[in-house]
């Protein structure tokens, strides 16, 4: 059985080659695309559970490939690139990643980022509790779904993990390393940009009015807290 299916996407055939050999041998089942338009069509035949999508292609650039892909998509994205200032990270993760991996990298490094990018938070939360009722929003933990009055609001796999996460500590501050390695994994816990990029995009979805929050709130120098309606 399969670990997963990973997409690698990077117009380097010897980068391709080498990702998908060491890939292979963990057990995962591995596609390849060179282009950011060859990627969308092997989304859509191969659906995969993660991509591995390089930052900087001829072409759709992988910036322009996320987003295409977070159109349709819940598949975990990490973006490849030879750069490492906050600028690109940010890009990144604005674009829809959910984690990003400077070129060059070891297999071992490689191999923790794809598990952190593929873990997922326990259905259930703390005490049975299932389902958080918000102006106009339920959040049911059960089934991962976020549903408005206009339809169902589609999260990220990491967006849901962050806000159920949150709901389920609700009225305490959260400290950032502790949000970090709780959604992300042990490994994780210097990444507050991530941190701002995210709770930024759950704002857009979930608040009423995401300039000036009533549920995710943030913690200055301290982390972030849901603040749970009374009832």
């Amino acid at each position: 059985m399969s670990a997963g299916r990973i997409l690698v996407v990077d117009d380097e055939p010897q980068i391709r080659r080498v990702l998908k050999t060491a890939l292979t041998a963990q057990g995962y089942e591995v596609f390849d695309a060179r282009t950011g338009e060859d990627a969308l069509l092997s989304l859509r035949n191969n659906r995969p559970d993660l991509i591995l999508l390089d930052m900087n292609m001829p072409g759709m650039g992988g910036l322009e490939t996320c987003r295409e892909i977070r159109g349709s998509s819940e598949a975990a994205i990490i973006m490849l690139t030879v750069r490492d200032s906050e600028h690109d990270k940010v890009a990144a993760l604005d674009a829809g990643a959910d984690d990003y991996i400077t070129k060059p990298f070891g297999t071992p490094e490689l191999l923790a980022r794809i598990r952190a990018a593929l873990r997922r938070l326990p259905a259930s939360a703390e005490g049975g509790l299932e389902t958080i009722q918000l102006e106009g929003l339920e959040i049911n933990l059960a089934t991962r779904r976020v549903v408005s009055r206009s339809g169902e609001v589609r999260l990220t796999p990491k967006e849901f993990d962050l806000l159920h996460y949150l709901v389920s500590n609700p009225n305490v501050p959260i400290p950032h390393t502790r949000l970090l390695q709780a959604v992300w994994g042990p490994d994780y816990g210097d990444q507050v940009e991530y941190l701002r990029v995210f709770i930024n995009q759950l704002r857009k979805k979930i608040e009423p009015d995401p300039s000036q929050p009533k549920y995710l709130l943030t913690e200055p120098w301290v982390g972030y807290r849901f603040a749970k309606p009374s009832t």
